[in-house]
């Protein structure tokens, strides 16, 4: 099954820092956008931040731009994401999805596939 897999979560205070991996289970990431997405409790999953394959171009929210990197690693076939000065309203559970290309448009995400399970991010004091 193409799926990925996220990890990397967990609690820390607010200023913190947290970094998120997302690694495929039977895929190579480099041919693919691959967008990271949150969801926190009550509210609807919201694009966080993407990039594409061909350039390595990344796309942030207004919410995490200046405090949020995406990276990849087509060696290690993974996606980075760098969560630094964290915010309470940060907290929610964390996924990475596949871009049906080698662009990555995040306000397109109903047309990524490949959703892993997520992982929670908390940050509170």
């Amino acid at each position: 099954q193409l799926q990925l897999v996220e990890s990397g979560g967990g609690l820390v205070q607010p200023g913190g820092s947290l970094r998120l991996s997302c690694t495929p289970t039977a895929f190579r990431l480099g041919y693919f956008g691959i967008g990271w997405f949150r969801q926190a409790p009550g509210k609807e999953r919201e694009g966080v931040s993407c990039i594409r394959s061909t350039d390595g171009t990344t796309t942030y929210a207004d919410t995490v731009k200046g405090r949020f990197t995406i990276s990849r690693d087509n060696a290690k076939n993974t996606v980075y994401l760098q969560m630094d000065s964290l915010k309470p309203e940060d907290t929610g559970n964390y996924y990475c999805a596949r871009s049906p290309d080698s662009g990555c448009v995040l306000s397109a995400q109903t047309l990524f596939g490949s959703w892993g399970q997520g992982t929670q991010v908390t940050v509170s004091s």
